[in-house]
């Protein structure tokens, strides 16, 4: 029977960091960021605070969806170093008291994969999913089998075969969750976790863990793959950690994931939790998303209820047997310095992330207040639509002034991605400077969500206001307040404690807000945590 316990004991205070390794530090010259890179500011991960790196997808690959279409899940790219220097990396993380998950995509390989080559000369392989008829979404075949494949996402992205939940003798490409080519893919899957945990890391983050098992409504088949996988895990590496890109934690969980995150897709709201928090149009959009205004914006006219709810769902429903993770953002999605938000906006929404009862999970860059940057030309596959071009997210990290920020010695025209063209640009080394920067803010909330645990990922929330500002407290100890709009805004303490107020009110980290005359008084772009004495 699957456990239900939440996972290793450090994972219910992780501080997530994720990594985009192309674009975090190059430390060779070439332009494009690299394992050595990543090492050489670990000092600056661990100064901050964070003590978990998600690593994206770092293995060989063509690289036409940046490395999510992948040729080799047991050897590096050369473009981010050898095996051994990845090795490196995990140790030098684990003397600063830091875990490297990675991305492992489990639902498809690139099509020059040796496998899918093989596949494509051979009727009688099963690794992939073969029609011999044309259907709806498949994609001829590249060699001399004849037929048609399915893709996962990509064309040059076949589906893994792990079977389909349902039948159709009109169908006959449906083979069962048994079949033979989806249980030398469920094989291959645990040889490629075993490998990886051998060498030291703590876990991964599976892109598209939803999608393994085709035509699955409820997803019952891929929940018993996952749990599967899940009950050797808890037996073989039990301070491993499983988190899913499923975007509906209450599922994924149930599927035996430790952790979800909320994400800009997934669930019966479609993302709209997430979404709801920072979503301001700039930055990436999918043309059918749908809206009201989202609640960390300046004008005021958002609603924390959408994310309220949804998290409140998705809390009990994993409540002692996994974790609900909220990010800033990610490879996928706007960063929070998107589209009109602006640099002042920024401090009261990582108030929220990090005294939030989810793990936090901070993107790279957005610690200092890296900007989407709009207008790049499409990049390893990066324009998923008119409005939706990933690269925006995905631009050099900003560790100093200077052409290259800090990124590279190569000159500007050879980089992965340009940075930032605005001469005021944040960067690590101005904000280290500065006590009053975002960086230092961050650095602060992390240190504070550590100095009490009771602002951590347990115990819940109780929403004590939800609009502006937002109010809650936290283990009946602590009151935050979070005013993400320009306008301030007052709530009698009478109404925000009615069983009676504590006989003193203690700041522990604020900006703008203050008790004066018994009222919560919260400037623009304001926030406070205080301790209830």
């Amino acid at each position: 029977m699957t456990s239900t316990r939440p996972g290793p004991d450090w994972l219910a205070e992780a501080v997530l960091y994720q990594i985009y390794p192309q674009s975090f530090a190059d430390s060779d010259g070439d332009g494009i960021g690299d394992f050595a890179g990543i090492a050489e500011h670990l000092d600056h991960l661990a100064w901050l605070g964070v003590d978990t790196v998600w690593l994206n997808p770092c293995f060989a690959s063509p690289f036409r969806d940046a490395g999510y279409d992948i040729t080799d899940y047991l050897a590096p790219a050369p473009r981010y170093g050898r095996t051994e220097d990845l090795a490196a990396l995990v140790e030098a993380a684990r003397r600063r008291g830091i875990r490297i998950l990675l991305d492992l995509v489990a639902g498809h390989t690139s099509d020059r994969h040796p496998w899918f080559l093989a596949a494509a000369e051979d009727p009688a392989d099963h690794r992939y999913i073969w029609s011999d008829r044309r259907a709806d979404g498949f994609v001829a075949s590249p060699g001399s089998r004849p037929g048609w494949y399915r893709p996962n996402f990509f064309d040059c992205q076949p589906a893994l075969n792990f079977g389909y939940a349902r039948s159709s003798p009109d169908e006959p490409w449906r083979q069962p969750v048994d079949a033979e080519g989806p249980r030398a893919n469920r094989a291959a899957l645990r040889e490629i976790m075993a490998h990886w945990l051998g060498l030291g890391v703590a876990g991964f983050r599976v892109d598209m863990a939803y999608s393994l098992v085709k035509d699955d409504p409820d997803k019952a088949e891929t929940a018993k793959l996952w749990t599967g996988l899940r009950d050797w895990l808890d037996g073989a590496h039990p301070d491993a950690a499983l988190f899913a890109e499923w975007g509906d934690p209450a599922a994924a969980v149930a599927a035996g994931f430790h952790a979800d995150f909320f994400l800009h897709f997934g669930g019966a709201d479609h993302g709209l939790p997430l979404r709801s928090l920072w979503n301001n149009n700039g930055g990436t959009v999918e043309e059918f998303w749908h809206q009201d205004a989202c609640y960390f914006e300046a004008e005021g006219r958002g609603s924390a209820r959408p994310f309220l709810d949804a998290w409140r769902s998705a809390a009990e429903l994993t409540e002692g047997s996994g974790h609900i993770v909220l990010p800033s953002a990610n490879h996928d999605f706007s960063r929070l310095a998107a589209g009109p938000r602006t640099a002042e906006q920024l401090p009261p929404a990582f108030a929220f992330l990090l005294t939030w009862p989810t793990l936090p999970a901070v993107y790279y860059g957005d610690e200092i207040g890296m900007r989407y940057l709009p207008g790049l030309p499409d990049t390893e596959g990066s324009v998923l639509g008119p409005r939706f071009n990933r690269a925006g997210s995905r631009t050099p990290m900003q560790w100093a002034p200077g052409p290259t920020a800090g990124f590279s010695t190569a000159p500007p025209e050879r980089l992965y991605l340009p940075v930032d063209p605005d001469p005021h640009r944040p960067d690590v080394l101005s904000q280290r400077a500065d006590p009053t920067s975002l960086l230092h803010t961050v650095r602060r909330l992390i240190a504070l969500r550590r100095a009490h645990p009771g602002l951590g990922s347990a115990g819940g929330a109780e929403v004590r206001h939800d609009g502006y500002p937002l109010v809650y407290t936290r283990a009946g100890r602590y009151l935050v307040a979070v005013n993400p709009r320009r306008e301030p805004g007052a709530v009698r303490l009478s109404e925000l404690l009615p069983g009676g107020l504590p006989s003193g009110m203690r700041p522990l980290e604020a900006q703008g807000v203050r008790v004066v005359d018994g009222e919560l008084r919260a400037d623009g772009f304001s926030y406070g945590v205080y301790a209830l004495d």
